[in-house]
């Protein structure tokens, strides 16, 4: 005996459980062992080992397919999931399918005139002067069609932190016109003209 529930062969090394292989039910009935406790195949009667003493003995296939099932049901949980998320997912965007600004009359000034509301000057300070042609314009002239990297791009403001930001907000709106390209690399953006 290895411990309870299993042991080996000094001959030939085969481990196997004694209660299943030496032990038989009542009935005569072959044993094997369900859950946590054998049983007798024929009867279904319960039976007490005479090899297992105060221990208990988990049977390894039942667990392997409980895992199994267990594995299934989150595995069908996640794909319901996806497919709950891809029902309500908008249709893709096409490459040359993009919003131009210029093809709703007055829709550019419309947006200047947003980020140029002196009522929300005190709550919005950054939208203060912001002006998205000309940055976009500063853009298209610094950055050719080989990379350059973001922060080497020539300030249009005095203040730093608020340049960086309009800069950044151009590039985006750039990037989603399509005629922009930016990828980021260990915390650094490269931005280079779309073909």
């Amino acid at each position: 005996m290895l411990f309870d529930g299993l042991c080996r062969c000094r001959c030939c090394g085969h481990e196997f459980d004694p209660t299943v292989a030496f032990q038989k039910c009542r009935c005569g009935g072959q044993v094997r062992l369900n859950i946590c406790r054998y049983q007798c195949v024929r009867c279904k009667d319960t039976i007490r080992s005479r090899f297992v003493f105060g221990a208990t003995v988990l049977d390894k296939e039942y667990f392997k397919e409980r895992m199994a099932q267990s594995r299934q049901r989150k595995q069908a949980r996640r794909q319901k999931i996806i497919e709950t998320l891809a029902e309500n997912r908008s249709p893709p965007l096409e490459n040359d399918d993009y919003i131009d600004l210029n093809a709703v009359d007055g829709l550019s000034d419309a947006l200047d005139e947003l980020t140029q509301v002196p009522e929300l000057s005190g709550l919005l300070p950054l939208c203060k002067g912001f002006d998205l042609a000309r940055y976009q314009q500063h853009l298209e002239a610094a950055v050719g069609f080989d990379e350059v990297c973001f922060d080497d791009i020539q300030p249009l403001e005095e203040d730093g932190r608020l340049d960086r930001i309009w800069r950044f907000v151009a590039v985006i709106f750039m990037a989603h016109l399509g005629t922009m390209r930016l990828h980021q690399a260990d915390g650094v953006i490269y931005l280079k003209k779309a073909k």
